[in-house]
This record gives structure tokens, sequence and C-alpha cells, in this order.
């Protein structure tokens, strides 16, 4: 799980960062902390998966890269972009 999907989960549930601390029983600095993280979430690996199971259970589907979404609910995906968008430069 990267801090920008657990960003994402938690702005689809409608949830703030306290919300979720005690909907998984792991601390709001913990959560920041997450959320502060550079690509991947690091952390305890029992406060990563309390709150994985915590945003599965409040009905988030976290999809990993190149892996296909089979619950048929609605959500979005980063499409994997071979190089940064450039700003346009037509005038």
């Amino acid at each position: 799980m990267t801090a920008a999907q657990l960003r994402a989960a938690r702005a689809l549930l409608g949830i703030d960062q306290k919300a979720l601390a005690e909907l998984s029983g792991v601390s709001v600095p913990t959560i920041q902390r997450m959320e502060a993280s550079q690509g991947n979430v690091r952390g305890v690996v029992e406060s990563l998966t309390k709150v994985v199971e915590a945003l599965d259970r409040a009905g988030v589907e976290l999809i990993g890269e190149g892996v296909p979404s089979l619950s048929g609910g609605r959500g979005i995906r980063l499409k994997e972009i071979a190089r940064k968008p450039q700003p346009r430069t037509d005038t």
C-alpha cells in the first residue's frame, strides 16, 4: 500500500485520520506517519495489517500494481505512465 492509496481510501470513505485510527485500533500519529511516507507505507507490520483490514471491512479494495479488480465496485486507479506528463506548449 502506498501513502497515496491510504489517503485516497480515506477520502473515498469520507473519514478523517482520527476515524481511521479508531476503526483500525492504531494511533492518530501512526496514521499520520503512514500517510507522510514516500512511496510504499512504512511501519510496523502489525499496524499496517490493522489499517488494511479496517479499510477492507469498510469496503475499500486496495489494488496492487498490475492486479485486476474483480469486485465490480466503483473506484479509481492510476494508470501506469511511461514518462512524466509534460505541460502543453500549444498556444
